[in-house]
């Protein structure tokens, strides 16, 4: 099942897609009709208050960028102003340097909460590996888009992954895959591929990582999290296409616009 966001008729809410047509989830009496996708406005699949990154949670990622091997999950945060969703532009920050690419699998095990009712404002306490996969909504594609040489300049790294539209998200959320630690992910600029792996090569699982965060910190309803990047992370530039595809989800896709890294005055 295809979960999706959108905006009709001056009103904003989710709805499963099917062979082109969202129907409304928890429709009112009356109002039961489907509508075209093409009707209707794609939003950001979700408004959290957080999106927790999980970094180097892939070998060769981990290699490519000369750091050792976590022997814990190592995450940081993402603001929810920086999401945007499929179509929408990447906008590049003027003399920031080279941007680039991560091509992620997306947990959206918080998104189940804005679905049911925002669960009456629930949160997501400290679960157990069983709780973790009990509770788990399904997956979309994400773009972790960094700002690479701030990140040299930044070890903290909330400079580089947090400026408006570096975190593209969509373009549903996948409800119903068989195994979701043997997925292939792609990431292709321009139709050429970039990024080439499979979830079952990350360090650390979705589900592992579900429970550890959660031991961590509170998951609030909206909540996001991107389980880290293979390695082929490459720089992007204006009037780039973007597409991350996941197997058993689909195509993110967005178009790039701004300055180039030749414009840069990073210092």
């Amino acid at each position: 099942m295809r979960i999706i966001r959108v905006e009709h008729g001056g009103t904003s809410y989710y709805g499963i897609l099917e062979d082109g047509l969202v129907f409304r989830l928890h429709q009112q009496p009356g109002h039961m009709e489907p509508i075209p996708l093409s009707e209707a406005k794609v939003l950001p699949l979700v408004t959290p208050s957080k999106v927790v990154c999980v970094g180097l949670n892939y070998k060769a990622h981990a290699e490519e960028l000369g750091y050792p091997l976590p022997n814990m999950p190592s995450f940081f945060l993402k603001p929810p102003s920086s999401i945007i969703g499929n179509g929408e532009p990447i906008v590049l920050p003027s003399g920031m340097g080279r941007i680039e690419h991560e091509a992620e699998l997306a947990d959206s095990r918080a998104a189940k909460a804005a679905l049911n009712d925002l669960l009456d404002g629930a949160k997501l306490p400290k679960m157990t590996p069983e709780e973790a996969e009990e509770s788990l909504f399904g997956f979309t594609c994400a773009n972790d888009v960094t700002a690479r040489e701030v990140q040299k300049v930044d070890p903290l790294i909330g400079h580089c992954k947090s400026y408006d539209t570096f975190c593209p998200i969509g373009p549903w959320i996948e409800t119903e895959l068989e195994d979701i630690n043997d997925l292939s992910i792609r990431c292709l600029v321009n139709g050429e591929v970039r990024q080439s792996a499979n979830t079952g090569d990350m360090i650390f699982r979705p589900l592992d990582l579900l429970c550890f965060l959660s031991r961590v910190m509170t998951l609030m309803p909206g909540d996001v999290i991107l389980t880290g990047t293979p390695p082929g992370i490459s720089p992007i530039q204006a009037d780039d296409v973007v597409q991350v595809s996941i197997e058993g989800i689909g195509t993110l896709s967005n178009p790039v616009e701004g300055p180039g890294p030749e414009e840069k005055i990073l210092q």
